[in-house]
Order: C-alpha cells, then sequence, then structure tokens
C-alpha cells in the first residue's frame, strides 16, 4: 500500500452525476487535498451495455462544477494510466492468466440456463443461491469437448474454502466475512470483459491507491476484492463504507422519489449555486466539531477527518439545503445571481429572448429586489409572478384591507401624485407616499398598506418604493385607478 494519500472516484459512464456519487468524490477530494495527497478518476466503464452517450463527460462536467480538480485522469493523464477500463484489458489479462496458471481460477463452461436452474433449484431447497462449483475441476479433454460445443468460457476464481477476511473498515469497524458466502466467483465474462471486483482490484493496486472510501453498498463486495489482493500477493488499501443517504422519511434515497433532487445537472439547471451544494454535501455523513453550517471549499479541506464520517445513515434535509443555498445567493453578487434567474423568467414566457439594454437593467433590477428571498435562481418566477400579472386576484386578507373607508381617499390622492410627477423613481415615490400621508393624515398601515396591496394583491413583500419603480408608472395608475372605480 502507499505511503502517499491516494484516493479515487471511480464512475461509470452509466448516467449523470448522482448525489450519492458526488458525495464519494467530494470526501475523496477533501480527504485527498487535507492530506496533501493525490486525487484520482478513473472511468469504470466495463458494463458497455449500460453505457450511455456524454455519460463520461457529464460526470467530469459536474464534478468541475461543484468545484472539484483531480490530479490524474482521462482528461490530464497521469503516469498510471490509461484511466479508462476499457483501454486496461491487456493489462488485466496478465493477472487474470496468472491466476489460471496457477489453478487460483478456472475457465467455467456453465451456460445461462444451467446457471439459473442451479439457482432456482437452491432456492427451492432454501439454500442461499451461489455457484456450485461444478466445473471447478474439469479435465483438459472436458473444456475441448465443451469448447467443441462451441461454448465460450467464463473465468472464476477458485475461492478459498472456509477462510475468514477482517479488515478494518474506517466508518464501521472492524468487519470479518467467512468465504462459504461466497461460491466461486466470475472475474472475467464471456465476452472477454472483467468483471468489477477483478478489475478493480488490479487498478487499486497498480494505481497505489492508498485509501477506498465508498459507500456502504460495496461492503459485500469487498471480501472478493481481498481475496483477489491475497491471491496476487497485494496489500489491500484501507477501506472506510459510508453509511447511506436516506430521505426525511428515513428510507434509502430513491433515483425514483422525484420529492429530493438528486442529480447535479438538476441542481445546476435550476439556479443553485455549486458552492451551496459543496457546502451541503460535505455535511451529509460527516460532522465537524461544533455547531457552525457554513464552510467554504478551503475551510473543509482544512478540517476534514475521514474518522467522523458518521455510523448512521445521512439524511437528505431540504430545509437545510434551502437554507444554505439562501445563504449563498444573499451574498452572492447580484450580477451573477441576474445571469442565472433572468433565463427562468425568459423561459417562462416572462421575458422576452432577446433584451434591450432598458429591459436588461429592468430585469436585473427586479431579480435584486427578490435576492434575498430566493433559495434558487428558479424561484424567481413564482416570487416576481406579481409584476406579470394583467389583474390582481385578492385573498380575503388583501381584500379586508382594500375594505378600510380611508383607502380611496389615500388610493386618489396617491393616483394623483404619481400622475403629475415629472420624476419617476424609488426614492420619489418615497416622497409622494410622505406627501399623501400630509394631506390625508393617514400614516402607517393605514397609509402604506392599501398601495401596496392595490398595486401587488399581496400585504407583505419587498421595499414598497422598489415595487412601484419596477412597476411602471402606466401599471401602477392602471393598477390604482382599477381599485379605486371598485
Amino acid at each position: 500500500m502507499s505511503t502517499e494519500v491516494r484516493v479515487r472516484y471511480a464512475p461509470s459512464p452509466t448516467g449523470h452525476l448522482h448525489i450519492g456519487n458526488a458525495r464519494t468524490a467530494l470526501f475523496n477530494y477533501l480527504f485527498a487535498r487535507n492530506q496533501g495527497g493525490k486525487f484520482i478518476i478513473r472511468i469504470e466503464d466495463t458494463d458497455v451495455k449500460r453505457n450511455i452517450e456524454g455519460g463520461e463527460e457529464s460526470q467530469l462536467k459536474y464534478l468541475k462544477w461543484l468545484g472539484m480538480d483531480w490530479d490524474e485522469s482521462v482528461d490530464v493523464g497521469g503516469e498510471f494510466g490509461p484511466y479508462r477500463q476499457t483501454e486496461r484489458l491487456d493489462i488485466y489479462k496478465t493477472y487474470w492468466q496468472d491466476l489460471l496458471d496457477r489453478g487460483l481460477a478456472y475457465r467455467c463452461y456453465c451456460t445461462e440456463e444451467e446457471l439459473e436452474r442451479e439457482r432456482e433449484e437452491q432456492t427451492a431447497r432454501g439454500e442461499t443461491p451461489r455457484y456450485s462449483g461444478k466445473h471447478r475441476d474439469l479435465t483438459e479433454e472436458q473444456c475441448q469437448a465443451f469448447e467443441a460445443e462451441g461454448r465460450v468460457p467464463s473465468i472464476r476464481f477458485r475461492v478459498p474454502e472456509d477462510r475468514e477476511y477482517t479488515f478494518d473498515d474506517i466508518v464501521k469497524g472492524q468487519i470479518t466475512f467467512n468465504s462459504k458466502e461466497s461460491g466461486d466467483f466470475v472475474i472475467v465474462k464471456k465476452d472477454g470483459i472483467p468483471t468489477y471486483n477483478f478489475a478493480v482490484a488490479v487498478d487499486d493496486y497498480l494505481m497505489k491507491i492508498s485509501h477506498v472510501l465508498r459507500g456502504e453498498d460495496h461492503v459485500s463486495n469487498t471480501p472478493r476484492q481481498l481475496m483477489i489482493f491475497e491471491a496476487l500477493g497485494w496489500e489491500p488499501p484501507r477501506f472506510g463504507h459510508m453509511t447511506l443517504i436516506v430521505g426525511e422519511d428515513h428510507k434509502k434515497l430513491s433515483k425514483r422519489n422525484e420529492s429530493i433532487i438528486q442529480f447535479m445537472e438538476q441542481y445546476d439547471k435550476l439556479g443553485y449555486l455549486p458552492e451551496a451544494i459543496f457546502n451541503f454535501i460535505a455535511l451529509l455523513g460527516w460532522s465537524p466539531e461544533g455547531e457552525e453550517e457554513i464552510y467554504d471549499r478551503e475551510q473543509l479541506i482544512s478540517i476534514f477527518d475521514p474518522n467522523r464520517l458518521s455510523k448512521s445513515p445521512a439524511v437528505f434535509d431540504t430545509n437545510k439545503l434551502a437554507y444554505l443555498n439562501n445563504h449563498y445567493i444573499k451574498k452572492a453578487d447580484p450580477e451573477r445571481i441576474a445571469s442565472m434567474a433572468i433565463p427562468h423568467l425568459q423561459a417562462a414566457g416572462l421575458l422576452p429572448t432577446e433584451l434591450s439594454a432598458e429591459q436588461l437593467d429592468w430585469a436585473k433590477a427586479l431579480v435584486r429586489l427578490y435576492q434575498e428571498q430566493m433559495t434558487s435562481a428558479a424561484d424567481i418566477v413564482a416570487l416576481s409572478e406579481l409584476f406579470f400579472r394583467s389583474h390582481l386576484e385578492l385573498d380575503a386578507e388583501a381584500a379586508a384591507v382594500l375594505a378600510e373607508e380611508q383607502v380611496p381617499e389615500v388610493l386618489r390622492a396617491f393616483a394623483g401624485k404619481v400622475e403629475t410627477s415629472e420624476e419617476f423613481t424609488a426614492p420619489q415615490m418615497a416622497k409622494l407616499i410622505k406627501e399623501v400621508q400630509k394631506e390625508t393624515g393617514f400614516k402607517g398601515k393605514q397609509l402604506f398598506m392599501p398601495i401596496r396591496v392595490a398595486l401587488t394583491g399581496q400585504t407583505h413583500g419587498r421595499d414598497l418604493n422598489e415595487t412601484i419603480f419596477l412597476l411602471g408608472r402606466d401599471k401602477v395608475l392602471d393598477r390604482l385607478k382599477a381599485q379605486i372605480k371598485g
């Protein structure tokens, strides 16, 4: 095992970057950077049928979007490449041939139908289905006979009998498996492609991986990988298996659970800030000392300790995510937030695709008005809908405000001042409202609330003067007159 910390994130290009995989990558990244080690990305693409076009590019794109960089991979190279498994087939062949030559692996000619029948019979007897080893000791003549039938063999690893395998897991402590729990497993499929457990073990050794941090769904793979390491005379890396991410119902997070956004691409399109997602994911199953929840990337690198990975499932708290993203949006450059939010207004048909300089300035001001309230850039559509309505619909609370006896006088006075004012700015609106106060004698809620409700249909909202300015003189007068007539 390497003395230098070398960790890897090894995605399959079978889909887009899921939050569970992003967390695996992020914890490996933080550990490597904290230890001054290397973070490697290896593409495990041997399941060719499930690979999707653009899957690899999407993985790398959204790791970069999150704010991660890496030391070795398909795009940056490195001395331990190739970093794509389908480009390493000749390397794997050397090692599986060695196992065959030493009798630690063998060719199995069983058909899928025979294996399925064997599993069904074992299940019927109440046994755990596993390969029986029926082709464990074929003679050369038997092998030739099967090949004469046109059968293509897979290669199986010869599992040692009744052996215990123990490893000290960083998260779970000591874990022990007995080899009796595993039948002889396939290490090379009939098409000549190595299986996951064999290729991973070879790659981890040759790439000098020191620690493997991954999800606990891989715990059951570990003994098989340990067997491969042992058979090839290699020292295994240190393993750490992170607990699952669960929903707020404490059920395993399923990709079919549409109540939780689960892919980085979706967060990007909805207008979440990558630094907020980075912060949120870092706290999914790992906890720093103290109660603080806001950390930037450099802070997380400096304090990350894999020994603080949680032993309990990580609960995906949607409220915490909203809080964190809102925190980062509030502190972000308004120009940045405007560039993220305006496309959502355009996609909703509320703004034209091509904006004039004047329209762009107005849209930026609108986003600034709501920036403190946004939990994602997409929120701007719902938050600002009052600016795009053709008419207002009032709820009971708003209607009650406009039913107060002073309202007609207040609205007429304000409408008159708006109509005759040469200047139409937010400061000027504040000045006009003060003039209405002096003229009518109404102040506080009796003054401000009727104006707000008449113009927005809401009893609460953002800065009233800025809201009036952004509505524009014509819309303000139309809405005031509509309420006065009403």
